[in-house]
């Protein structure tokens, strides 16, 4: 949580040079409440917090089997909750307007690169032998995720209304629990422009 605010304090200076900023909703994953804003004419980065996706059955599986709370607990279940993610990016922007032939508004292509957070709360059920055979035990584990991520799309501005809408696709590779775990990721979304 200290990182998380740390790194909005650093981000609220770079508003002050931003030609134009915006807040709205993402829908996708992860679904998010998502604040962009424009350094100069191409650049732009964007913050984003809201609720991620879980991982599969056979990650947390796995995941329990490299960690086990005694050699003798043999996994029986999970379930997940209380699931956060936090992204910060920086992305380039350009404007294909004219080689589509738009007429009103205006249409950016972006492509960027960011840092994304993921924590899950797991509830693992286990049996333990040594314990006692028919017994379910339980064990709590906060999952968290962080790794860099790549991504591109494109946002269309309305000329009468002060908002745009977007659509996108990216990649996150953790390097923060499971080095290399490939995740992929997309979303559409809506943004008041103020």
């Amino acid at each position: 949580m200290k990182k998380i605010i740390l790194l909005i304090v650093i981000m609220i200076p770079l508003t002050s040079f931003a030609q134009e900023s915006s807040i709205g909703l993402r829908l996708g994953e992860p679904l998010s409440i998502t604040y962009k804003t424009f350094l100069d004419e191409n650049i732009s980065v964007e913050g984003m917090f809201g609720r991620a996706g879980v991982n599969s059955a056979q990650y947390y599986r796995r995941s329990f089997e490299n960690n086990r709370p005694s050699s003798n607990a043999f996994y029986a279940g999970h379930s997940t909750g209380n699931v956060l993610s936090f992204n910060a990016r920086i992305a380039y922007n350009e404007d294909f307007t004219d080689d589509f032939g738009i007429t009103e508004g205006y249409l950016l292509g972006y492509a960027g690169v960011g840092a994304q957070l993921r924590s899950v709360s797991v509830n693992y059920a286990y049996t333990d032998s040594s314990l006692s055979p028919t017994n379910i035990f339980g064990e709590n584990r906060r999952n968290i995720d962080f790794g860099p991520e790549v991504y591109g799309g494109a946002e269309y501005y309305f000329d009468d209304l002060p908002i745009n809408v977007f659509a996108e696709v990216g990649l996150f590779m953790e390097l923060l629990d499971r080095f290399g775990h490939l995740r992929l990721q997309g979303a559409i979304g809506v943004r008041y422009i103020f």
